[in-house]
């Protein structure tokens, strides 16, 4: 009885360092939720420091995501070659120097390059920890694993809230908001010194013996020696067949995965975030200081909410929460849509109803697209170009925010707030289509068998 007391305590301290390695990795994500949405209340003093346009407003916004571009299309095959965790310190010191370059900028363009260095480690560390933590994540729990990624995301988001209302009424108050990144740089640095790198990237490279500790303490309860054979015959089966990436089976993975990356951005989950306080001075708060509180209720929201996909992601199953969050978000546009078409009649209450339907959005969002968007990303795609794959995926990500973020203030100007809203809310049922009939359910399946079920082209729907 004794013994099996000390193993089952000792099980639940490997455990234990399985959660504190998500945690360190998912830093990465506190960053990038930290610089998507510090510029939302940081635009508001920038304005005040310079006179720009909607347009160069926007090219303030979105200069992040033409980095995120460019760092998301030229790490999938580096992340293959040097490892998950190297990428990752990379995307720390990136982090670092953007941050101070913000804080120092003396023009609008040296703010917007300022932007793009910052976009590269965003673009970095959106597909490299979520494919390090789906690689390291014992199959029983890889979907709340990969949601810490999310759930730091969010919470990076609320700390750049929180920062704004601090720095609010300081002097180069924008200069501190965005030069406030520099802090959780320096601790992503420091805790992923401590990390090894993933299993199956070690074994992809020979280091075996290596990749055998790891799967050790991640998983103390199984065969170690099961799953380097299984990871080894991924990797050996495709060195008989030619057309890389484009080998047939190997297409439908991809497209499902940049399908998710469509859905995750396509239905306005960045216009809602960047332009947060925009919007709600749009709908009738008076001044920047009450729509910062208004945003940083959301910020909130959307922390919580994001507990949803980490408790019940790997229990309900990836699709419902899917299809829960997509009806959640097409209700809110189409609401947040006829408040401003009915503004006149409705007065001083608009803005109470744009800021109801923002948290049904942001609930919705949080809960579903926003995790599971990157946990099934991280899962689909084949072991041999997982990296490229992913990397592929990333930049399809940030292409289509790039689009939807530079384009939302001339449309609101163009089409008006209404048919703005609408148009997501037409994407989104599109959407709800391309999950019921082209989303797998991934829910307790191991990543090999997976990959297993694409090559003998089983259709989605019955995985």
């Amino acid at each position: 009885m004794a013994e099996l007391y000390v193993r089952t305590k000792e099980i639940k301290i490997r455990h234990f360092w399985v959660y504190i390695i998500a945690a360190v990795a998912s830093l990465g994500g506190l960053l990038s939720g930290f610089d998507t949405g510090v510029i939302s209340g940081a635009l508001l003093y920038i304005n005040e420091t310079w006179q720009t346009s909607s347009w160069e407003q926007g090219w303030i916004v979105s200069a992040a995501i033409v980095g995120a571009v460019a760092g998301a299309a030229m790490n999938g095959s580096l992340s293959d070659i040097y490892g998950r965790k190297k990428i990752i310190v990379a995307t720390g010191v990136i982090f670092a120097i953007g941050s101070l370059m913000c804080a120092y900028a003396a023009s609008p363009m040296w703010l917007i390059i300022s932007r793009m260095v910052i976009g590269l480690a965003v673009g970095m560390v959106n597909f490299v920890v979520p494919l390090y933590l789906s690689e390291i994540a014992p199959q029983k729990i890889r979907g709340m694993l990969v949601s810490t990624f999310q759930l730091a995301i969010t919470a990076g988001i609320l700390f750049s809230y929180l920062v704004n209302r601090i720095f609010a009424n300081a002097e180069y108050s924008w200069r501190w908001m965005l030069g406030a990144g520099l802090v959780p740089a320096v601790v992503l640095l420091v805790g992923i010194s401590f990390l090894g790198d993933t299993p199956r990237w070690l074994i992809s490279k020979k280091r075996e013996k290596e990749a055998k500790e790891i799967f050790q303490k991640i998983n103390p309860q199984g065969n170690a020696e099961a799953h380097i054979s299984e990871v080894k015959a991924t990797l050996t089966r495709p060195k008989n067949a030619k057309g890389g990436i484009f080998k047939p089976w190997m297409i439908m993975p991809v497209f499902v995965g940049v399908g998710m990356m469509f859905m995750q951005i396509c239905t306005g989950i960045n216009t809602i975030i960047f332009y947060t306080t925009t919007i709600f001075k749009i709908a009738g708060f008076s001044d920047n200081i009450s729509a910062i509180y208004a945003t940083i209720g959301i910020g909130f929201v959307n922390f919580i909410m994001t507990f949803v996909a980490i408790f019940f992601t790997d229990k309900w199953g990836r699709k419902p929460l899917l299809y829960t969050g997509l009806f959640g978000i097409l209700i809110a546009l189409v609401s947040l849509g006829a408040a401003f078409r009915y503004a006149d009649i409705l007065g001083d209450n608009l803005k109470w109803i744009a800021v109801g339907s923002v948290v049904v959005y942001i609930t919705a969002f949080a809960m579903s697209l926003g995790p599971v968007g990157w946990i099934m990303v991280s899962e689909i795609l084949p072991l041999q170009i997982r990296g490229l794959a992913m990397s592929i995926c990333t930049v399809a990500n940030f292409a289509f925010n790039f689009i939807v973020v530079l384009s939302f203030l001339p449309l609101i100007h163009s089409v008006g707030e209404a048919w703005t809203f609408w148009i997501f809310a037409g994407i989104t049922v599109l959407c709800l289509f391309f999950t019921y009939y082209l989303v797998p359910e991934t829910k307790g399946i191991s990543l090999e068998k997976i990959e297993q079920n694409w090559r003998e082209k089983i259709p989605a729907r019955k995985f």
